[in-house]
C-alpha cells in the first residue's frame, strides 16, 4: 500500500497500478515525441495470407505441429461419448498429454529440421 498524500486516501494493489499507469499516460502525452512518419517497412505492408505461408516456409513444422493439435482435440471430443467407465478427468488428461506430446514432438523435430539446415546442408563458401 503507498502512503497516502495530507488530505487523500491510501491507494493500494489494482487501484494504485491503474493511477500510476493513468498519470504515466499523462506524462507520455504531454512529452513533445518526434514522430517519423516517413518509415515505410515492407513486413507491415504484407496481409495476414501472405506472411503465414512465409512463416510456414521458415518453419515448417510450426503447422504441422498446430494441425495436429486440432486433429488431437477434435479426436478428444469426438471420442467424449463413447470413453466407456472411464472418468471424464481421465479422458481430458490423457488427450492433453497426447497434444502436448504432439506439439512438443513437432517442436524437436523443426529444431534438428532447423539445426540440419543451418550446419550441415548449408553450402560452404
Amino acid at each position: 500500500m503507498r502512503r497516502a498524500r495530507l488530505g487523500q486516501k491510501p491507494v493500494g494493489g489494482f487501484l494504485g497500478l491503474l493511477q500510476s499507469k493513468l498519470s504515466f499516460r499523462k506524462i507520455l502525452q504531454t512529452t513533445n515525441m518526434s514522430t517519423n512518419t516517413d518509415v515505410s517497412l515492407s513486413s507491415y505492408d504484407e496481409d495476414q495470407g501472405s506472411k503465414l505461408i512465409r512463416k510456414a516456409k521458415e518453419a515448417p513444422f510450426v503447422p504441422i505441429g498446430m494441425a495436429g493439435f486440432a486433429a488431437i482435440v477434435a479426436y478428444g471430443l469426438y471420442k467424449l461419448k463413447s470413453r466407456g467407465n472411464t472418468k471424464m478427468s481421465l479422458h481430458l488428461i490423457h488427450m492433453r498429454v497426447a497434444a502436448q506430446g504432439f506439439v512438443v514432438g513437432a517442436m524437436t523435430l523443426g529444431m534438428g529440421y532447423s539445426m540440419y539446415r543451418e550446419f550441415w546442408a548449408k553450402p560452404k563458401p
